[in-house]
């Protein structure tokens, strides 16, 4: 029995390597322009675009894993625990970073409201729409197994729409040249109920 999950973890674990991959492969254009300005570490034309984002983020994955194991190790508890405290930081601080740039008017245009549901999910397209479901992923996948009071669908739907009202607050706020939508919060929030029903079966549900 013990085996056959060692086996299945193995797999599991080649198929999100799989996936990173094919992801990065898939990008990989507009990843290597950026690739130059990052490694020498120039803030103007990495970090601040979302290819720079987006790489550093892949590049510094592994470094993350370690990060984990560490923890695990120091604090002597599971590395399932470890790695879901950092995979719900390290895979959402970026992704907020990313939403919070402000575009070429900030402090200039006037903040914008779309507050009718549905409409802009049209104007997204598909690059547009899976981006905002990535944004609270790693929180929906990874929260309901550190924490057992997030150990539901419905409640980690409420985390990821409240935090994304967040967010669209602040750049109303602090007017960064976006549009805060409805639809943002809806698509983000959906990105975390789905991420928490694809890591349901490693759920926390003890205290």
């Amino acid at each position: 029995m013990a085996e056959s999950v060692n086996h299945r973890r193995i797999v599991l674990a080649g198929l999100g390597i799989l996936a990173l991959a094919g992801a990065a492969f898939a990008i990989r254009g507009p990843l290597l322009m950026s690739a130059p300005t990052c490694m020498a570490g120039r803030w103007h034309g990495c970090y601040d675009t979302e290819n720079g984002v987006v790489l550093v983020t892949l590049a510094g994955a592994p470094l993350a894993v370690l990060l984990a194991w560490a923890l695990a190790r120091l604090r002597r508890v599971a590395f399932r625990t470890a790695l879901a405290e950092v995979g719900m930081v390290y895979g959402t601080v970026p992704f907020v970073w990313m939403t919070l740039m402000p575009g070429p008017g900030a402090r200039i245009v006037p903040g914008r409201l779309s507050l009718i549901p549905l409409r802009d999910l049209i104007t997204m397209g598909p690059i547009g729409i899976g981006g905002n479901l990535l944004v609270f992923a790693a929180l929906g996948f990874f929260a309901p197994i550190r924490f057992a009071a997030l150990a539901s669908a419905p409640r980690i739907l409420a985390l990821g729409a409240t935090c994304s009202v967040l967010i669209e607050t602040a750049q109303y706020v602090f007017q960064l040249d976006r549009v805060s939508s409805v639809d943002d919060v809806l698509v983000n929030a959906a990105g975390a109920g789905l991420a928490a029903l694809a890591s349901r079966r490693w759920w926390r549900t003890g205290p």
